[in-house]
């Protein structure tokens, strides 16, 4: 999905606003998420954005994020002949991701788990994060790298 915006840009980075009059603009898509924006632009390699995009995966299966509205999810479903379920339960997925989810976020560390939840489950933007967490600016790039690291020998990936 494409939601692209024309957004100002300061210091070689969008700032989120309206461009000024006669200031430089770049059209941002924002669809994408910062983890994917990282990637297209080299910022992170494939192995760091597979380990990136598992967790989140598990973040969203556990079910982890808010929740703003009622659940309109299908009813419980029925039982075969002898009490096998007729599909996999929803609820022990859940679980799962839940440990794995928290087994990669221990993995990680105390230190650098901060970055990796705020950039990869909550989507925020890298120099947000950065501000959020006190950190000075570009900071959070090396320390989401090491993090994602971390997190790809957590998931054992190559």
């Amino acid at each position: 999905m494409r939601e692209l915006t024309e957004q100002g840009l300061e210091n070689g980075s969008p700032t989120g606003k309206r461009p000024r009059a006669g200031g430089r603009s770049v059209q941002v898509n924002l669809a994408e998420s910062p983890l994917s924006w990282l990637r297209a632009r080299d910022l992170i390699d494939a192995r760091q954005y597979a380990a990136g995009e598992r967790l989140r995966a598990d973040y969203e299966t556990a079910s982890l994020g808010p929740c703003v509205t009622m659940r309109w999810e299908a009813s419980p479903i029925g039982r075969g002949r002898r009490g096998a379920p007729d599909s996999i339960d929803p609820t022990l997925a859940q679980i799962a991701a839940k440990r794995r989810f928290d087994a990669a976020v221990a993995a990680a560390g105390p230190g650098l788990s901060d970055i990796l939840w705020r950039v990869v489950c909550a989507g925020e933007r890298l120099p947000d994060a950065e501000k959020a967490l006190g950190w000075p600016a570009r900071a959070g790039r090396l320390v989401l790298t090491l993090a994602l690291d971390r997190l790809a020998a957590q998931y054992r990936l190559v």
